[in-house]
């Protein structure tokens, strides 16, 4: 079992020896001297790491980037990397002295960032690598209630730094990758394939490598990563896979995310960005109620009320949703709430579309296209998009299914005044042709949403639904009921002049 689960017992403490020899280490790195100083420092290493003297052995292995970097006049790269690598995988290694050793040479990464390439070397993307590789798969084990985890979140940090790396690479690379030099007279086997993976070239190479570098750390099981920057980081893994159209990702990486935590203080920021990705991907799929959900969401952040053109195009996008949105019964609800809104009232036209939808009155399509098209064609949803050429264009593929909306609420507008109508005239009322006409009633009564029998040869649709025998003694039981309440009522009305009668005689006599 690994040290961190069993601790070992300090033996001694080294605190003097470190304190004697770190000036005589530094003074050895001013004089370009590293190897040497790496020297001394090694033996005295192994003496503090074989103590379980975990200051001391932290305080040696955080001077190795200094000694190899920050102090000689040329820094030697070369034993920064190695020198991190070896003192990593020493045995018996104190597992917090190496976090404190990363963390350390971490520090470096702005500095070699800004230097650029050294020697023909991008040597901040190889100290990145050596980090990475020494970080790779080092977790402790769980003992008890005492969870340590082991250098899990600094990889995570060093792996975010090499998929933004990789970003901006995909800004300046190539969309169309040149054709690769094949070596003549040579088998290539699938090992061989696999062994000599090329480098990313193009822009989508790139944006792939920085998308499965994120993908491959799970965040969401992290106890010692905070929780912001976890959201962030599940936003980031989500915002990479989006970009490169692996929608189910999007949709797995929503689910990780704690929307209550999202909702308080401070986190605005974060909550715009999640409904923002929450919005694209429920647009991808044509799924309009939870486009509507998700800018629900965006209108109730104080930021979006507070600024009164981003809350009127919230209230816009909410009310565009909710009547693209099929009917069903939680449409249904939710339509109704946001009819009683009075803030929603702001929106004249879009609310008067939204009031339309509710009532129970024929909708006809020119008449629609004519009042609500100028409006609702400026809007970001049913603007036409420059698409590729063979691709159907997502804003008129809108506003077709705004007209399929539509004709929905006709139809079941009409099967709610009607028993029966003729094709001809229902064809009339929808303003369809009537194979599309036939068609649109088809699929609603396969939905479910209204019950209607088509006659062909007769050319008549039958919306009155056939009556369950319970159904049928209930209607009877209360015709029957009402019946006897006529006849009881008469009765006593017939009594009541009688005896009206009866007085008057006896008066007169």
């Amino acid at each position: 079992m690994s040290d961190s689960a069993n601790p070992r017992k300090q033996e001694r403490d080294f605190s003097p020896e470190i304190a004697a020899l770190q000036p005589e280490l530094e003074t050895l790195a001013k004089q370009n001297q590293i190897q040497q100083a790496l020297d001394k420092l090694t033996v005295l290493e192994k003496q503090t790491r074989n103590a379980a003297d975990l200051q001391s052995t932290s305080a040696l292995l955080m001077l190795i980037p200094a000694l190899t970097y920050s102090l000689p006049p040329q820094p030697s790269y070369d034993l920064l990397n190695s020198s991190l690598t070896i003192f990593s995988k020493k045995h018996g290694q104190l597992k917090e002295a190496v976090v404190r050793m990363v963390e350390k040479a971490m520090t470096l990464l702005d500095d070699l960032k800004s230097k650029g390439e050294v020697d023909g070397k991008n040597r901040w993307l190889e100290l990145i690598n050596t980090l990475r590789d020494i970080s790779e798969g080092k977790i402790a084990l769980v003992v008890w209630l005492h969870e340590k985890i082991y250098l899990e979140l600094q990889r995570a940090r060093l792996t975010k730094m090499l998929a933004k790396h990789h970003e901006e690479l995909a800004a300046a690379a190539p969309q169309t990758a040149p054709e690769r030099s094949k070596e003549t007279g040579k088998i290539v086997t699938s090992e061989d394939e696999k062994a000599t993976k090329p480098e990313p070239v193009t822009a989508k190479e790139h944006r792939d490598v920085a998308a499965d570098l994120m993908s491959e750390i799970q965040v969401e099981t992290y106890s010692s990563m905070d929780s912001r920057e976890k959201t962030e980081f599940i936003l980031e893994q989500m915002r990479l896979e989006s970009q490169r159209g692996l929608w189910p990702r999007v949709r797995v990486g929503g689910r990780k995310i704690n929307r209550t935590y999202l909702k308080e203080k401070g986190n605005s920021d974060m909550k715009l960005r999640y409904y923002e990705l929450m919005i694209q991907l429920a647009l991808h799929e044509d799924n309009y109620l939870d486009a509507c959900k998700a800018w629900q969401e965006v209108w109730d952040t104080e930021e979006v009320k507070s600024n009164e053109l981003q809350n009127m195009q919230a209230m816009e996008h909410i009310i565009i949703f909710i009547c693209l949105a099929p009917y069903d019964n939680e449409q249904s609800d939710m339509i109704q709430k946001l009819h009683v809104n009075p803030a929603l009232r702001k929106c004249v036209q879009h609310y008067e579309l939204l009031k339309s939808f509710i009532t129970k009155e024929l909708m006809r399509w020119p008449g629609v296209e004519s009042l609500y098209g100028p409006i609702l064609r400026e809007s970001d949803v049913f603007a036409p998009s420059s698409g590729a050429a063979g691709v159907e264009d997502a804003g008129s593929k809108r506003w077709d299914n705004l007209h399929k909306r539509v004709i929905e609420h006709n139809i079941r507008v009409i099967a709610s005044y009607y028993t029966q109508i003729t094709l001809t005239r229902l064809t009339e009322l929808l303003d369809l042709p009537p194979d599309a006409a036939e068609r649109t009633l088809c699929k609603l009564v396969t939905d479910k949403t209204v019950k209607a029998k088509i006659d062909r040869p007769a050319g008549i649709v039958n919306f009155k639904q056939k009556q369950t025998a319970d159904q049928t003694l209930n209607e009877w039981s209360g015709d029957l009921g009402k019946m006897l309440g006529l006849i009881e009522k008469t009765s006593h009305l017939i009594n009541k002049e009688y005896a009206i009668h009866a007085a008057r005689g006896a008066a007169i006599a």
